[in-house]
């Protein structure tokens, strides 16, 4: 069962993941001072959960639930291999701005959002077809 996990950029600038899906029934929260430890302590979270299931004799199927990672905009352009001048020239969107982004000081807006969705989708797509020679 594949249950959406979204990434997004904490308060404090960490990286929260938590599950979107009503048809669980629960939720699953991982934290981190990075995506991969975020992602690491969700894991631990599912294996409490399930724990926490087999204590109470209720059943659910643990092992099959597979995570599909979605990004907020913001964890996105931090976690982005990206240089904010290399995002700069995909997007056409200024430094500075997104730098303001990353930062937490603006937050993008929906217009915004979806400009830098089509630059690194467009980026993507051009590269997904080069041949290095």
């Amino acid at each position: 069962m594949k249950v959406k996990a979204i990434i997004e950029t904490g308060k404090n600038l960490n990286f929260d993941i938590y599950t979107d899906d009503d048809s669980l029934g629960f939720m699953l929260l991982g934290q981190g001072d990075t995506i991969e430890a975020a992602k690491a302590d969700l894991q631990k979270s599912k294996r409490e959960m399930k724990a926490a299931y087999a204590e109470t004799g209720e059943h659910f199927d643990f092992d099959s639930l597979e995570f599909e990672y979605v990004f907020d905009t913001v964890s996105f352009l931090k976690y982005s291999p990206f240089t904010l001048t290399g995002l700069s020239k995909a997007t056409g969107i200024n430094c500075k701005q997104l730098s303001h982004y990353v930062t937490g000081y603006r937050k993008p807006s929906a217009k915004t959002i979806q400009r830098i969705q089509m630059g690194v989708t467009r980026f993507a797509k051009t590269f997904s077809h080069a041949v290095l020679v």
